[in-house]
């Protein structure tokens, strides 16, 4: 059974900072990303960490390109997005997700694809208030 727990949600002032886990259970996945939404907007995809033959790639929303980073401790079975300066635009309920199997390459449009993740947290509440 696939499980992914999210966790460092919260409520934060413009500008302020969150640091977001997932702790997955089990297999140790190639490619994970954070995703999320809004209410009445569609699920997408923020950030996204990806481990091949050529090492790691991160690939990262233009929205949130120099303010969120996302990691992962592969000891920990954990993916981090610690996101900094934060706007009230960013909030949303951010999710975690995991791509089964392991695939020899990707693409920025791939690793933020809502349809290429197999695997689902439940969530937890982002929100920011100016």
């Amino acid at each position: 059974q696939v499980q992914l727990v999210e966790s460092g949600g919260g409520s934060v002032q413009a500008g302020g900072s969150l640091r977001l886990s997932c702790v997955a259970s089990g297999y140790i996945y190639s490619t994970m990303g954070w995703f999320r939404q809004a209410p009445g907007k569609e699920r997408e995809g923020v950030a996204a960490i990806y481990t091949g033959a050529g090492g790691r790639s991160t690939y990262y929303a233009d929205s949130v390109k120099g303010r969120f980073t996302i990691s992962r401790d592969n000891a920990k079975n954990t993916v981090y997005l610690q996101m900094n300066s934060l706007k009230p635009e960013d909030t949303a309920m951010y999710y975690c997700a995991a791509k089964r199997g392991a695939p020899f390459a990707m693409t920025p449009i791939r690793a933020l694809g809502v349809n290429e993740y197999n695997y689902w947290g439940q969530g937890t509440q982002v929100t920011v208030s100016s």
